[in-house]
C-alpha cells in the first residue's frame, strides 16, 4: 500500500512579504507589521527580527527604536494580505492534485502519487510560488501532517536546505526529531512545553518516544496522536472536517474614544455584519446574542464602564439585518451618556447547523427569501471586495469608530484608488 506523502507550504514572514511585492525597493530592509490600532508588532521579517525587534512588543514604546534601526513599519492591510493569500493558494493548486489551506499563510499539499525526487517537486512548487505571486515559501514533506510541519520548521531555519526539507527517510526523520525542541512540535507550544520538559520531554524525539499511556492520561488523547504522529503514524489526514465554532465574536477597539452613540451603533452593525457573515460560512444559525459595550480599563474608576446586553432571537438565523435591528435595540437599552467608550462587541451563542434545524411552526417565520439574499450580498462581497454590500446602518471608509491605521498601505489589489502609478 502506498504511503500518503503529505507536504506543508507555509509562506515566510507572510504580511511583510505581501508589503514587500509592490515595494521591491524594501527587498532587504527589516520590516514589522502591526496589530489593530497600530497596537503592538505581529509580524517581522528576519531582518527585523535579528534587530533584536520582540513580537508582541508594544509600537507605542518602540517607535523611535525603530526609526533609529531604519525599520519599515506598516499598519495590517487585512484586504491586500487575503487576495494575496487567494493568489498564492490558488498558484500552489496548480502543482498538486489536492490542497487543504490551513490558515492564511500556510495550506497542505498532497503529494501521493507524483513521480519523480519529492525534494526537486517542493522546490519547483517554491520557485512557481516565486515567480507567479513574489512569495517566498518554506515547503516541508512527510507522511503524516505532523511531521511535515515540523519539516517546515527546519526549512526554515537553516538556510542550507534551501527552504525546502524532505522526511520520508526514517533516517532523516529521526535526525530532525532529535534535534527539534518540543516546542516547535505542531500543537505543543511554549505553555505546554514546560510541563513535558518537567517531564524530561524536550525534544521532538522524547516526545514521539514517550509513554504513550502516561500521554494519554496527563495531557488526553490530542497530544497522544500527536507523539504517534511523530512516530510515522498516520492519524490526521486531508480536508477532516473542523468542529464547528459553537460560539462566533467580532469586536474591536475604536481608533479614538467615542461618546456619542450614532458612531458606535454604526460600528456595532459593521461587526454583527461580520460574525453573521462567519456564521454563514460554517453553515450555522444564531438563536442568542450578546452584546458588550466598554470604555478603557487603564482611565479613573470614575470614568469606567463595562456592560452587557443579551438578545434571544425571534428564531435561530444567519440574517445580518435581522441581528442588526435585535443589536441596536439591545445597545439603546445600556448606553449611557457621559462616557468615553473604547469598544463593542457582539457574541452569537447557541448555534444550531442550518441544515439541521427545525423551524417552529408557532415561532414567527423568516422573511421571505432571506437564505437568498445573504448568499448575493456574501457573493457581491467575496468578489469585489469585504464591505462593497453594507447594512444600511455601516457608513463608508473613513468614520471615527474605524481602526487608527496610520501606516496603511494601498490596497493594490483590491482598490481602484490603490492602483500603483507610473509617474
Amino acid at each position: 500500500m502506498t504511503r500518503r506523502v503529505y507536504a506543508l507550504i507555509d509562506c515566510n514572514s507572510f504580511y511583510c512579504s505581501c508589503e514587500r511585492i509592490f515595494r521591491p525597493e524594501l527587498a532587504t530592509t527589516p520590516i514589522v507589521v502591526l496589530s489593530n490600532n497600530d497596537g503592538c508588532v505581529i509580524a517581522r521579517t528576519h531582518e527585523a527580527k535579528a534587530l533584536g525587534i520582540e513580537m508582541g512588543a508594544a509600537y507605542f514604546k518602540i517607535r523611535d527604536q525603530l526609526r533609529q534601526l531604519g525599520v519599515e513599519a506598516f499598519s495590517s492591510n487585512y484586504a491586500l494580505y487575503a487576495d494575496v493569500s487567494a493568489k498564492v493558494m490558488r498558484c500552489i493548486h496548480s502543482c498538486v492534485p489536492d490542497i487543504e489551506q490551513y490558515s492564511i499563510d500556510e495550506s497542505w499539499a498532497d503529494l501521493t502519487g507524483l513521480q519523480g525526487d519529492l525534494t526537486d517537486i517542493g522546490k519547483a512548487i517554491k520557485q512557481r510560488v516565486w515567480s507567479e505571486c513574489a512569495m517566498p515559501v518554506g515547503v516541508g514533506i512527510a507522511n503524516t501532517k505532523t511531521l511535515a510541519k515540523l519539516a517546515n520548521f527546519a526549512a526554515k531555519k537553516w538556510q542550507k536546505t534551501g527552504g525546502v526539507v524532505d522526511l520520508t527517510d526514517p533516517v532523516r526523520r529521526d535526525k530532525l526529531l532529535q534535534v527539534a525542541p518540543v516546542d516547535e512540535v505542531w500543537g505543543v507550544g511554549r505553555r505546554l512545553s514546560k510541563t513535558l520538559q518537567a517531564m524530561n520531554i524536550n525534544t521532538a524525539w522524547h516526545l514521539a518516544h514517550a509513554d504513550l499511556t502516561l500521554i494519554r492520561k496527563v495531557f488526553g488523547r490530542v497530544l497522544e496522536r500527536t507523539a504517534r504522529e511523530l512516530r510515522g503514524e498516520e492519524w490526521l489526514r486531508m480536508h477532516q472536517a473542523p468542529d464547528l465554532k459553537n460560539e462566533i465574536c467580532s469586536s474591536k477597539m475604536f481608533g479614538t474614544k467615542l461618546k456619542s452613540i450614532e458612531p458606535i451603533r454604526e460600528a456595532l452593525a459593521s461587526y454583527v455584519a461580520r460574525a453573521a457573515e462567519k456564521l454563514r460560512e460554517q453553515g450555522s444559525l444564531a438563536d442568542e446574542m450578546v452584546l458588550s459595550l466598554q470604555t478603557s480599563g487603564f482611565v479613573e474608576e470614575r470614568e469606567r464602564y463595562f456592560t452587557s446586553a443579551r438578545c434571544i432571537l425571534p428564531h435561530p438565523t444567519n440574517d445580518t439585518m435581522l441581528m442588526t435591528q435585535a443589536a441596536n435595540q439591545a445597545l439603546s437599552r445600556i448606553f449611557r451618556n457621559g462616557y468615553a467608550y473604547s469598544k463593542v462587541g457582539v457574541l452569537l451563542t447557541n448555534l444550531v447547523r442550518a441544515d439541521e434545524y427545525t423551524p417552529d411552526l408557532f415561532a414567527e417565520p423568516p422573511r421571505k427569501n432571506v437564505g437568498k439574499l445573504m448568499e448575493t450580498i456574501d457573493l457581491l462581497n467575496a468578489r469585489y471586495g469585504r464591505g462593497a454590500v453594507r447594512v444600511g446602518t455601516v457608513w463608508p471608509e473613513g468614520r471615527a469608530w474605524e481602526m487608527k491605521r496610520e501606516m496603511l498601505s494601498p490596497s493594490y489589489t483590491t482598490s481602484w484608488r490603490g492602483l500603483p502609478r507610473v509617474g
